[in-house]
């Protein structure tokens, strides 16, 4: 169960954020002395209900709400807005406070997962603990952007059904070494149905833009500024390599490693098991 709670971004962007677990009892309000909890980011084209199975095991014992950051989900995606690093980092900050959760680990994917780190950068006092998965600390380029641009172009848009969502993401798409149905249900948990067929709840555009505020530079200098506990998780197959990974835990001053096998870039949708092992351990340490 998922309870829907908005939140007002930077620039006053209306943002959906999602609380798993039981709903909260009615004389307790959010604030600081509250339990510390979890914030979700998930990455780019990602929603919050990516992280339902994950937000599941953690609200047995904490809080745990995930947000659609700006531009995603069911969260505002103005055409006008900024789609930049520091709004998105402003937003995440924004919602540790509406939400009252002061000393929060933040769990991020990808896009979510550069967020997390540099929002823990600037703001320490918010953030107890850090779980950076699958995200590269070094510079993608301008080649990478254009594949992305391509890649987007590429896309037979509308598909017919949810069923032809699945298999092109999951079969079809030229990205697709090999037959990946979680891929494909990922993809499908993004799509809507239009009048014309099924096409994406967010404006690629707005995607690309939102990614080239990243792909040009590298981020080891706010990595290293992260002063909590941090675990960087990697899928064997993921778009994080085991080398950058194993620096990027040298750079953090109190970094960590885990990597979950037979796990690609969708680390926590392709292996939930293997991605609890490694994080949830992480997790109690941080909270004893």
């Amino acid at each position: 169960m998922a309870r829907r709670i908005d939140v007002t971004g930077t620039d006053g962007v209306r943002l959906a954020a999602w609380e798993f677990g039981d709903p909260p009892k009615p004389d307790v309000h959010p604030g600081p002395q509250d339990t510390p909890g979890v914030l979700l980011l998930h990455g780019l084209m990602g929603r919050a209900s990516h992280w339902a199975p994950t937000a599941g095991w953690l609200s047995e014992r904490h809080r745990a709400i995930a947000l659609d950051q700006r531009g995603h989900g069911r969260s505002d995606k103005p055409a006008g807005a900024a789609y930049t690093r520091e709004a998105y980092v402003d937003d995440a900050e924004a919602a540790l406070e509406q939400l009252g959760l002061s000393r929060a680990v933040l769990i991020g994917h990808a896009m979510g997962a550069l967020t997390a780190w540099q929002l823990a950068a600037r703001r320490p006092d918010l953030v107890s603990g850090v779980v950076i998965c699958d995200m590269r600390a070094s510079a993608l380029g301008a080649a990478s952007q254009r594949e992305w641009a391509e890649w987007f172009k590429a896309w037979p848009v509308p598909f017919a059904t949810l069923a032809d969502v699945r298999k092109w993401f999951g079969e079809d798409d030229p990205w697709v070494e090999r037959p990946n149905a979680a891929r494909g249900e990922f993809y499908a948990e993004v799509m809507h149905e239009c009048e014309d067929g099924w096409r994406p709840v967010f404006d690629p555009e707005q995607m690309l833009r939102t990614r080239e505020t990243w792909v040009y530079d590298a981020h080891w200098e706010e990595l290293a500024q992260v002063r909590c506990p941090a675990l960087v998780v990697r899928g064997l197959d993921g778009e994080l390599g085991r080398a950058e990974a194993q620096e990027m835990v040298r750079v953090l001053p109190r970094g960590q490693y885990a990597e979950v096998a037979d796990a690609g870039h969708l680390v926590h949708y392709d292996q939930p098991e293997g991605w609890r092992t490694a994080v949830e351990p992480f997790l109690d340490a941080v909270w004893s």
